[in-house]
This record gives structure tokens, C-alpha cells and sequence, in this order.
């Protein structure tokens, strides 16, 4: 189990400037697994948007939770403009479901923080492209409820963590890395129970 973000021995002072290239590494084919797997999805038809947003709900709700628990919030000041939990379901109540968690996740430490905000700003990006999709819908419910696909949209927020991550000094790559592959799991465990 990992430790609490707040025991600071666990730490293992090394820097952590080239932890994205790492972390991209070492994460690329979970990466495409999650995407494979998440293109099985419709996004321009009702149910497949929906059974979408359900799924990734199921897994950002409890990586939110957790990252809160280990106090995201003290590295990341900003953490109530990055947080997604409530752009999600105020989605899919507006598509006549409730947002459940559906994975557990472990406790994180300070460096698993990090490699769980990695998989999380990162798919912001990706969102982008999701929008793409969801605009070619004919069905004008899923226009409307695109509020987690747009969140952050004009603001720095992959750039703003970017540096947080290459000035980070205090961090164990490895936990960071273990914590980003958990991270997609929860997305694929998640997907699965759609």
C-alpha cells in the first residue's frame, strides 16, 4: 500500500525535470489500450455518449478523491479550477444518469499525485478531440452536455502543470510512474463496467 502523502521519508530527493518524457514511456501502451478501448464508445449518438461520460466518471471520481485525501490542493493551489468531478456530472445529469464511482483507488503519496495529475491534465488534451467528434452528433442533448470535454478550455492548465512537474524536486519517478499506470487502469477498470 502506498504511504501517505504527508510522510515526507518516503521521499526520495532526485529531481524530477525529465519525469514527463518518463512518464510518457512508460505509460504509451496503456495509453493506447485506454484509447482502443474508449473508441468502442459512440460519441455521436446518445447512449454511446452517455456510456462514455459514465465510464470516465467511474474512474475520475475516485482519483479526485484520493488526489484531495493526499493533499493535491497544497501542490497544486489551483487544484478547485483543475477538478472535474462536478463538470462530469452536472453532464450526466443533464443525460438522465448520476455520476458513481466505479473503481478504488489507493492512497497516493506526494509523487503519486504527480503521475495521477499526469494522466489526468493529459487527457484534457485529449478532449479536445473528443469535442470534435461530439459536434458531428445530430442529437442536440449531446451538445449540451459537454461540460467535461470543455473544461479548462483558454486556460494554461497542461503548461501550468508542466512546470509544477519539472520543478518538482521531491519526488520518487518511480512511485509517480506506478501511480499514472494505476490511473489508466481505473480508466480501463472503469470502462469495462459500462
Amino acid at each position: 500500500m502506498l504511504a501517505e502523502a504527508t510522510d515526507v521519508s518516503t521521499y526520495v530527493d532526485r529531481s524530477c525535470s525529465g519525469l514527463r518524457e518518463r512518464l510518457r514511456d512508460a505509460t504509451s501502451a496503456a495509453h493506447r489500450e485506454l484509447d482502443a478501448q474508449l473508441s468502442a464508445f459512440d460519441l455521436t449518438v446518445f447512449s454511446g455518449y452517455r456510456r462514455f461520460l459514465q465510464a470516465s466518471a467511474g474512474a475520475l471520481l475516485p482519483l479526485e478523491a484520493a488526489l484531495v485525501e493526499a493533499g493535491v490542493a497544497r501542490m497544486f493551489p489551483d487544484w478547485p479550477e483543475r477538478a472535474r468531478g462536478a463538470a462530469i456530472a452536472a453532464d450526466l445529469e443533464r443525460l438522465g444518469r448520476d455520476a458513481h464511482a466505479t473503481v478504488s483507488v489507493l492512497p497516493m503519496t506526494r509523487s503519486g499525485v504527480l503521475g495521477t495529475m499526469y494522466v489526468l491534465e493529459g487527457s484534457r488534451l485529449g478532449a479536445k478531440f473528443l469535442l470534435k467528434t461530439v459536434a458531428d452528433s445530430a442529437d442536440p442533448r449531446i451538445g449540451e452536455a459537454t461540460a467535461y470535454l470543455r473544461h479548462g478550455t483558454g486556460q494554461r492548465l497542461w503548461q501550468s502543470f508542466l512546470s509544477k512537474l519539472a520543478s518538482n524536486h521531491s519526488c520518487d519517478e518511480d512511485e509517480a510512474i506506478e501511480a499514472a499506470r494505476s490511473a489508466f487502469a481505473a480508466f480501463e477498470q472503469a470502462a469495462d463496467r459500462v
